[in-house]
């Protein structure tokens, strides 16, 4: 093994705080896209742009986790199972969240509308990550699993 491998290894508690402020700046640019209020036609495939990387990005990370992060935890961390399962659901919500999302991207809802989707969808991903933080850090601080952390937790 590389080392550079080894150390993606050992270092899962920095990855997922890493992918995690990744996507806070991806909705972040999503946000600000739509508050500077470009004309229609451009500002829409500007904001399909950002919305589809966003969104996608978004829906990476947590097919990731759902499929590879949260059975190696549970493995290890059999008490974690509940907190695991909360975390799933809160994957779940957030995909509800994003569809709803890219249909008023894809009928060209006006900007009012998706600020309402923008900002529900900041408030569920800032709870989702701050309790997934504050639960799993430590453990991810000594969880060893040969994995790409790019495959893991999304491409940073």
């Amino acid at each position: 093994m590389r080392e550079g491998e080894k150390s993606r290894l050992i270092a899962w508690d920095r990855e997922l705080r890493a992918v995690h402020d990744r996507l806070r700046d991806a909705l972040s640019v999503t946000r600000q896209a739509v508050a500077d209020g470009v004309p229609a036609e451009p500002a829409t495939r500007d904001l399909l742009l950002f919305c589809h990387g966003f969104c996608a990005a978004l829906t990476a990370h947590h097919e990731g986790e759902d499929r590879d992060l949260f059975p190696a935890i549970a493995e290890r961390y059999p008490a974690l199972r509940e907190t695991l399962r909360h975390l799933r659901q809160d994957h779940s919500m957030i995909a509800h969240l994003l569809g709803g999302l890219q249909a008023a991207v894809a009928r060209a809802a006006p900007p009012e509308e998706l600020d309402r989707h923008l900002e529900g969808l900041a408030a569920i991903m800032e709870s989702h990550f701050g309790y997934e933080e504050r639960q799993l850090l430590t453990v991810l601080r000594t969880l060893a699993m040969d994995a790409d952390p790019d495959v893991v937790l999304g491409p940073l």
